[in-house]
């Protein structure tokens, strides 16, 4: 069983960043698909940005250009490197792994950006 704990989400104003970690547990973190997702209230999940085992990168339009994702596999980690943060940014951010078929998701982090 895999576990994703998230940290770095909080309150920050308009133009501001944040960086996200999500620390994952067991051995198959180097071969595994990772990244964000986030959702807002009344809406569906959404994918932000994923990085394959490969280093393959699938980033959503609306933060292309602002945000980066990075991983490390020495330290079962993927960052999300959030840059010019926008009121629409704001979300509850999911991390994200899948691996042999399965789904694995993080409980989530509040990032809230002021306008």
């Amino acid at each position: 069983q895999v576990q994703l704990v998230e940290s770095g989400g909080g309150l920050v104003q308009a133009g501001g960043s944040l960086r996200l970690s999500c620390a994952a547990s067991g051995s198959i973190f180097g071969s595994a698909t990772t990244g964000w997702y986030r959702q807002t209230p009344g809406k569906q999940r959404e994918l932000v940005a994923v990085i394959s085992g490969r280093g393959s990168l699938n980033v959503a339009d609306s933060v292309k250009g602002r945000f980066t994702i990075s991983r490390d596999n020495a330290k079962n980690t993927v960052y999300l490197q959030m840059n010019s943060l926008r009121p629409e940014d704001t979300a509850v951010y999911y991390c994200y792994l899948q691996y042999a078929y399965r789904n694995y998701w993080g409980q989530g982090t509040q990032v809230t950006v002021s306008s």
